[in-house]
């Protein structure tokens, strides 16, 4: 990270509309994945810091609540267009704390500035009803206001994009909001934060809207936070198994929440694909932040007499990546996150091997320094091994056949995830099959990549509830209030 970006970064808590250092004195390391050296040390928050930050929130909701609909949106038009022109320092925060290649945090950070531009332009855009009952009798009035305080986890894995998603909805809705961002990335929502704090400051607006509070223990606070009957909201992008617990907690409080939790993304090719479109939608979909990404394709499903083909494919398109560096000139993979995520997919593959799967490409840590696997492509897997059955979250993509269009849904389906599936086909009429009959949130039909800003992002079963993105994302922070008259 150039020396002059790290100058300017917040380390601190952000409560109030100022930056302050933990009640308790201490800091959390951040580290790049790549060098496995410290870049700077965080204020690591409280409790009392969490309660502080919720007290805040809550007492900057009225004023903001209040401020025209186009004030709201014009301030966050005003943080996209500061987006936008610090998007390379921005990027190179990205890159040095979470190890994606600068191209992808450049993306990431453009992807998230598309969330503060879409929700300023809905703001104005909270549609309300008027009608006469149906009886005659009187006449019906739908109004909508901001649902109050909220509080949102973010996930390390794309710290800009997982923060505007959150933020720029409940800001342009008229609630406030506590985030806790992800230990391991905290530094880029700490600078997405001072820009709106800045933005704020500059057009008279109360600066105290938005509270970050980094913290190497989520429990020490989520617990004040949710415990406080101001919260009225949670998002939170994780694991299924956090997002349970989360959800537990919630009950109390009785909190609309949004939970966009894993997956087991399948990636379908049938046997009347575009094989060389097929792979080029394979390695978007499984290559971007070396596979660590909640719609990452985790399993390739091909039909048997198109398989060969694909692999070699895949293998050839696989050989052409650079492992390396994301600062560095012509790396396109960087590091997973942390040595556990490392162990993690060491393990995975050595299962399928052990059950029988042939390693085509890679299967090994490279003799370098950092968080680095190599871009690995397994066939013959099975479809109970590890690689098929849980979350991969790294650059490892195993290949299991099929014969029929029946069997190859009842695989897709054969997992408690449905957060996005992936099909190549020429076949429109197969297209909108899948579409019925494939359990998921989300369907990209001959592409490998389906997020955009203005579209519904979530998934079913046990990846989450709610939606994130699109008029569904603002809908999430507003309370319908019907008026009989």
């Amino acid at each position: 990270m150039p020396p002059e970006v790290l100058a300017q970064l917040p380390t601190g808590l952000l409560i109030d509309g100022q930056w302050r250092p933990s009640t308790s004195g201490t800091t959390f390391a951040v580290e790049d994945p790549a060098t496995t050296e410290v870049i700077t040390e965080v204020a690591d928050a409280s409790s009392e810091d969490a309660a502080a930050a919720m007290d805040a929130v809550a007492r900057a909701f009225p004023e903001w609540g209040a401020v025209a609909p186009r004030e709201r949106a014009e301030a966050l038009r005003a943080v996209f267009d500061r987006m936008t022109a610090r998007a390379d320092e921005l990027a190179a925060v990205v890159t040095a704390e979470g190890g994606k290649p600068l191209a992808e945090a450049r993306a990431e950070v453009a992807y998230g500035a598309e969330y503060v531009r879409w929700y300023s332009e809905q703001a104005v855009r909270v549609d309300g009803l008027a009608r006469r009952a149906p009886a005659g009798t009187n006449h019906q009035v739908v109004m909508h206001k901001p649902v109050g305080p909220a509080f949102a986890i973010t996930p390390w894995n794309f710290p800009i994009a997982m923060a505007t998603r959150k933020i720029a909805p409940a800001l342009a809705a008229g609630c406030t909001m506590v985030v806790k961002p992800a230990q391991l990335t905290p530094l880029t929502t700490a600078f997405f934060a001072e820009i709106v704090r800045e933005v704020l400051e500059e057009r008279g607006l109360p600066t105290g809207v938005l509270a970050v509070v980094p913290s190497s223990s989520a429990r020490r606070v989520s617990e004040p936070i949710l415990g406080d009957p101001r919260l009225r909201k949670l998002s939170f992008t994780g694991s299924t198994e956090v997002g349970r617990t989360l959800l537990k907690s919630a009950a109390d409080g009785i909190l609309r929440t949004s939970m966009e939790l894993g997956g087991n993304a399948p990636f379908l090719v049938f046997e009347d694909a575009d094989v060389e479109a097929a792979v080029q939608g394979a390695l978007a979909a499984k290559m971007r932040n070396a596979g660590q990404t909640c719609v990452a394709a985790n399993r390739f499903l091909v039909h048997s007499s198109v398989a060969e083909d694909f692999a070699a494919g895949l293998v050839a398109a696989f050989e052409k990546l650079v492992v390396g560096h994301g600062a560095a000139e012509g790396t396109t993979v960087g590091p997973l996150i942390e040595a556990a995520a490392v162990d993690k997919v060491e393990e995975l593959v050595a299962a399928a091997v052990d059950r029988g799967a042939s390693v085509l490409l890679g299967g090994e840590r490279p003799d370098r320094r950092g968080y680095f696997y190599s871009p690995t492509v397994l066939t013959g897997v099975d479809r109970e091994a590890p690689t098929v059955t849980e979350e991969i979250f790294g650059p490892v993509a195993p290949i299991v056949t099929f014969d029929s269009e029946e069997e190859a849904v009842a695989l897709a389906n054969g997992t408690e995830y449905g957060l996005v599936a992936y099909a190549f086909t020429r076949d429109v009429n197969r297209s909108f099959r899948l579409a019925e009959s494939i359990e998921t949130g989300m369907l990209g039909i001959n592409r490998g990549m389906v997020s955009d800003a203005s579209a519904p992002f979530g998934g079913v079963k046990s990846s989450g509830l709610g939606r994130e993105g699109g008029e569904a994302g603002l809908e999430e922070y507003l309370d319908s209030i019907y008026l009989a008259i």
